[in-house]
């Protein structure tokens, strides 16, 4: 069967491949272009969590599995919550730009691509989400913390004047 998404994806798919070799000029393998210590500072994310709301942390509200994926170059998020949200991140350290970058899709229907930067051990990443009211900025951290990692969200309406909790989360490793 002919499906025009599918050709579509072999398309990119072939287009990155050939732009993957032609980057390195001398074939060397992808997990060697990402040995950089600059790929590793989000390493503290990856793993099994319960995931719980910081201000009510005797209940689980989600699974999310994070885990470093083709060759170390990615780290890709599972998040299943309690309340029927499923999503997925994907983040990689782009060399070129210096910058992290994150995009996060849900079975909502939400798509939100987040960029930025680790400093001062945290991982704090930005974004502008199209709303019908205008545009909403995101900004969202990442700590590793004594018992995990604390993950905040905010967002602002008025182009960052004020900023507006909208999640604070809690990993906690996931016990066997």
């Amino acid at each position: 069967m002919n499906r025009p998404g599918l050709r579509l994806e072999r398309i990119f798919a072939a287009i990155l491949f050939l732009s993957a070799g032609s980057a390195s000029g001398s074939g060397t393998p992808a997990s060697a272009r990402c040995g950089a210590a600059e790929y590793r500072q989000f390493d503290f994310w990856a793993g099994d969590w319960d995931a719980y709301d910081f201000d009510d942390p005797a209940r689980p509200s989600a699974r999310v599995r994070v885990e470093p994926i083709l060759d170390g170059c990615v780290l890709r998020e599972t998040y299943e919550g309690t309340n029927g949200l499923v999503g997925e991140s994907f983040s990689i350290y782009d060399a070129s730009r210096r910058t992290w970058h994150q995009t996060w899709v849900t079975n909502r229907g939400q798509l939100l691509a987040l960029e930025g930067e680790f400093r001062d051990g945290r991982m704090t990443l930005r974004a502008t989400e199209t709303a019908p009211d205008g545009p909403v900025l995101w900004r969202g951290e990442w700590t590793p913390v004594a018992d995990g990692v604390r993950e905040t969200a905010e967002t602002s309406k008025d182009g960052g004047k004020s900023w507006q909790r909208r999640f604070d989360i809690l990993f906690r490793r996931r016990k066997p």
